[in-house]
């Protein structure tokens, strides 16, 4: 099976002439004209990057969710590129409005038109996953209907299969194989394609992130009518807004761009450091801003999740990052198990300097963390630093929040703008108000446990006397049990002496 997928993405990217990105390579210039006469019979039409995304098209969701990450990287993408794959946020073919119907039919146990009181055949956006389409209830309220694609768990699984298999040859081929923990990053990919595979599961996404902004003056986060809800078939509260992509749009309506890309950060850094809980899907495609300038927030299938060891690494790393305190940085890379802990500190910060420092004080514009990336790639390889499969996700919506805050704004300080987010929830963890908040949280066990103190202080108290005697009484077994074996010694040594007097 996995030979076949491998031989179908072969095929795929042979009739596409995917071929031309890797021809295009120096060292590999000597192969065109052989890949030219092997490939004589095929006729490629259509410029580059439609052609490119046409393969990702065919090859199914896992792929088309890769272009989408990819769009937003124009920096490290040339422009006819990532104008093309951003065409794949929600612009994939969407499948036949019959089996819509049938879907929702066998969902429901009756026809649509006996569900709804209107019903949009044509899909509003169609993605990798699932498509929508707009709908009013028989109320009248509006709502967007969200349909899984018919058959594609089985793709999926197959995909997967597929990318466990590169996996195995990336350890066994590659000496940074094994430390890059591949397995573990596509069974972290997996758990969360999981997700968006059970649309109840992402309805309840939607409604955690609604409830944690709720009254927010910066997100919207759409309702979710529960009596519709299926694991295939998601209705919510139909959102207006204009894409965040539409720049020249959004000027037009009055909404201020700086403010509206600084709101951006800081949203992003009030899920992941406040709630511990984010949205780990922040293309353009899925985000809509209003009139008055709030986010409204899309498609809750991929949501990341941190622990408080983590949140509470992750701050001090950043903070001691803007702060350049690269030594810092450093211990905590040794402290939290990142790196070995054999690796010398001034070393590894003398390294992280090198890579940090020329980033600071320069507008979002001027800075490629995709290239910073890279160089942090290389010092962790020099340093054996393992992957952290748990915050993939955390650092591919981090690459999100770039490319939307370079639309968005190239003169943004990114790091200037998260900042104050940052110090404000690290003084909330262990200033007075984080510690007044934990008495909270744990005054309720508090209560229940402080009236059985004096129970419980009692039963301590007879078990470490009981143990006091058991230890006594094990004490004196072992004087007894010395003792014996002494007399017995000597007793031995009498009865050879004997003998030995006898003999002479």
């Amino acid at each position: 099976m996995h030979l076949l997928r491998l031989l179908k993405i072969l095929s795929v990217g042979v009739r596409y002439g995917l071929d031309e990105f890797f021809l295009g390579h120096e060292r590999v210039k000597g192969l065109r004209a052989l890949i030219r006469a092997v490939f004589f019979w095929r006729s490629i039409e259509g410029p580059r990057a439609v052609r490119l995304r046409q393969a990702l098209e065919t090859l199914g969701p896992i792929f088309v969710k890769f272009g989408q990450v990819f769009s937003t990287r124009r920096d490290l993408l040339p422009a006819d590129i990532a104008d093309e794959l951003a065409k794949l946020q929600d612009r994939v073919p969407p499948f036949p409005a019959e089996q819509v119907a049938a879907i929702l039919k066998r969902v429901y146990g009756r026809p649509l038109e006996q569900v709804f009181g209107s019903f949009e055949r044509e899909p509003v956006a169609s993605a990798s996953v699932a498509q929508v389409h707009l709908a009013c209830l028989s109320d009248g309220t509006e709502v967007a209907v969200k349909v899984l694609r018919p058959g594609i768990a089985a793709v999926i699984e197959g995909d997967l299969a597929l990318l466990h298999a590169v996996a195995t040859l990336l350890e066994w081929l590659w000496s940074d194989g094994r430390r890059l923990r591949p397995h573990e990053v596509v069974d972290e990919f997996a758990k969360h394609l999981e997700v968006e595979l059970d649309l109840l599961r992402e309805a309840s996404n939607a409604s955690q992130l609604r409830r944690n902004f709720e009254n927010s003056p910066v997100l919207l986060v759409p309702g979710i009518h529960w009596d519709y809800c299926s694991s295939e078939v998601m209705v919510m509260e139909r959102m207006h807004g204009t894409p965040v992509s539409q720049v020249a749009a959004l000027r037009e309506q009055g909404v201020d761009i700086p403010l509206l890309a600084r709101a951006g950060v800081g949203i992003f850094f009030t899920q992941v450091f406040r709630d511990g809980y984010f949205h780990a899907d922040m293309h353009p495609g899925n985000i809509l801003v209003t009139p008055d300038g709030r986010y409204v927030a899309l498609d809750f299938g991929i949501m990341g999740t941190l622990t408080e060891v983590d949140k509470n690494y992750l701050a001090q790393n950043f903070l001691a990052f803007f702060r350049r305190d690269y030594r810092r940085v450093a211990e905590a890379h040794i402290e939290s198990g990142w790196a070995p802990r054999e690796t010398r500190v001034d070393d590894f910060e003398s390294a992280i300097r090198a890579v940090c420092e020329p980033i600071f004080a320069r507008p979002l514009k001027d800075i490629s963390f995709g290239r910073v990336l890279l160089r942090l790639f290389q010092t962790s390889r020099r340093f054996n630093i393992q992957v952290q499969p748990q915050l993939v996700l955390l650092q591919k919506t981090l690459l999100n929040i770039e490319g939307l805050g370079r639309d968005l704004d190239p003169e943004l300080d990114l790091w200037e703008t998260a900042k104050p987010h940052l110090e404000r929830w690290m003084a909330e963890q262990v200033g007075w108000r984080g510690f007044i908040e934990r008495v909270r949280q744990e005054a309720p066990y508090w209560s229940a446990i402080l009236p059985q103190l004096p129970r419980l202080l009692h039963q301590a108290l007879a078990r470490q006397a009981q143990a006091a005697a058991h230890e006594e009484l094990a004490a004196l077994l072992r004087e007894s049990q010395r003792r014996n074996r002494m007399l017995a010694a000597i007793a031995l040594a009498l009865a050879v002496a004997a003998v030995l007097l006898v003999l002479r």
